[in-house]
């Protein structure tokens, strides 16, 4: 029960974070095609939103789904069920999908220093 408690809690802050990033993305850029976003970002700056912002907002959401520090407390609780589901989920999809995210959205991040230098610790 601790377990799914831990887990639930620092997916909804991950989740609370990425959220409020893709709100201020779509207020800014009118849409959250990733393609048209990196365009968006490449083209120059955008004025009605910081860049760092919005990259530690999505990057702290990716954190929590991929069990990156500091939200990573849940994972270790969360592989004591059985090893074929726990492999699957958390290692092949659940995981890697934060770390997919990021570096698809590398437009923004090259407009984010503090955000850069965040994912680099």
């Amino acid at each position: 029960a601790r377990a799914g408690k831990k887990a639930f809690i620092t997916n909804r802050i991950g989740d609370a974070c990425f959220l409020l990033g893709m709100f201020l993305l779509y207020q800014a850029v009118g849409t959250l095609d990733m393609d048209r976003i990196n365009a968006a970002f490449l083209s120059g700056p955008l004025p009605a939103v910081s860049a760092s912002l919005v990259g530690i907002l999505l990057f702290v959401g990716a954190t929590g789904k991929s069990a990156q520090i500091p939200l990573h407390v849940w994972l270790p609780d969360a592989m004591a069920g059985p090893t074929p589901v726990s492999a699957l989920i958390h290692a092949a999809t659940m995981v890697t999908a934060g770390v997919y995210m990021t570096a698809r959205l590398s437009g923004i991040y090259l407009h984010a220093p503090e955000a850069s230098q965040l994912i680099a610790l």
